[in-house]
């Protein structure tokens, strides 16, 4: 039998939650085989919340192991820098299993609005601990994402000069040009100047040559043109025209050794499946496209730069007349054509009558002290 129940009878809430201590009192108080039935529905209550808890706990790290690897296929197929996908792989994971420990421990009872208030008071106070340090974590973040260098630059950056090997979380390793390897904290990188040697594709080579007084300046500037152009690597005209020279170049060879296609130039790619065919290479080539019409709506508006190899009088030193040499070169034969150019320089300027000069003073003698000293 069923009977209505008042809708206007309001259940009385107790004023406030009883104590652990209270509740002992009250299970003291009542019968035996009441002490035991709440007992029973308590450790029974406990076993069901425990095994759901496991359960929850192997199904989502089974599900956060699947997210990882997916992610990290992802990362792979798309060559993204190691540095990145390791910091990415790292957070989500770390991300994830908070997620799942904080479901588990709801799921036992505990409430979690205490514990995560506990965690982010813990976290506040290690950040507080820890500043320098989230600094350089901080800067981390931003050169992986900015990107103001790449494994394989050469940077100069703290007062030192290297190439980059690693891009860690909390700091840079450089390698110097003596193997020395340089850890610099990634959070002064991230706010301080960082020189880029390798960023641009071309850049300007400089030489200082001293050649005696009396020679002639125009013979000299003659010799060392002559030089410059007779070396492949080094731009004749515009760096533009050099730079496009250079590709029809690489495309011509291409499809000589049978490596690339003919109508794109493009790499000859394995075959693949129907929906890469018919969408991700179809997708990829309209943005190859559009990024290649904005590049040539900017190349268009600005002006080609001159590349052309000059000699100059820099300056009248007290024992040489000083001449600039200034061409430009693809950056990475910066110093083989440097150290090419200096030694053609030396060994072919003489031919051509010029001289260089050793560092010498005039000294002249007054007419009076060479009388002084004949008496």
């Amino acid at each position: 039998m069923f009977f209505a129940q008042d809708p206007l009878q309001i259940p009385v809430l107790p004023d406030s939650v009883p104590t652990p201590k209270e509740e002992w009192q009250m299970m003291k108080s009542l019968p035996l085989d009441e002490f035991i039935n709440r007992m029973v529905n308590g450790i029974v209550s406990l076993a069901i919340n425990l095994a759901i808890a496991i359960l929850v706990f192997y199904v989502g790290r089974f599900i956060i192991n699947k997210i990882y690897r997916i992610i990290s296929g992802i990362l792979l197929r798309r060559k993204v820098d190691a540095s990145l996908s390791t910091f990415i792989l790292s957070l989500v994971r770390m991300l994830l299993y908070f997620i799942l420990i904080v479901t588990v421990i709801g799921i036992l009872g505990i409430e979690t609005s205490s514990f995560i208030a506990i965690f982010a008071s813990a976290g506040v106070a290690i950040g507080m601990a820890l500043s320098g340090t989230l600094q350089n974590f901080a800067g981390g973040v931003l050169i992986l994402l900015l990107k103001p260098y790449r494994i394989g630059d050469y940077i100069e950056a703290q007062g030192y000069a290297g190439t980059v090997r690693e891009i860690q979380i909390f700091h840079t390793i450089i390698s110097t040009s003596d193997n020395k390897q340089i850890i610099i904290p990634n959070g002064g990188l991230s706010t301080g100047s960082v020189n880029n040697y390798s960023r641009a594709d071309y850049r300007r080579v400089d030489w200082t040559v001293g050649i005696s007084y009396g020679d002639n300046v125009e013979t000299a500037r003659k010799a060392i043109l002559e030089i410059l152009d007779s070396d492949d690597r080094i731009v004749k005209g515009t760096i533009e025209d050099d730079r496009d020279r250079r590709e029809a170049l690489r495309v011509e060879a291409a499809i000589a050794d049978g490596t690339a296609e003919a109508d794109n130039a493009l790499p000859i790619e394995k075959k693949r499946s129907w929906w890469y065919r018919l969408f991700h290479r179809k997708v990829k080539n309209k943005i190859k496209t559009w990024q290649e019409e904005q590049e040539d709506k900017v190349r268009m508006l600005l002006p080609k730069t001159d590349g052309t190899a000059k000699v100059f009088v820099s300056s009248l030193g007290d024992s040489a007349v000083v001449l600039t040499v200034r061409a430009w070169t693809r950056n990475a034969e910066y110093w083989a054509v440097y150290f090419s150019v200096n030694e053609r320089i030396y060994n072919e300027l003489p031919a051509a009558g010029i001289n260089f000069p050793f560092p010498q003073m005039d000294v002249h003698l007054n007419g009076s002290l060479d009388t002084a000293k004949s008496n």
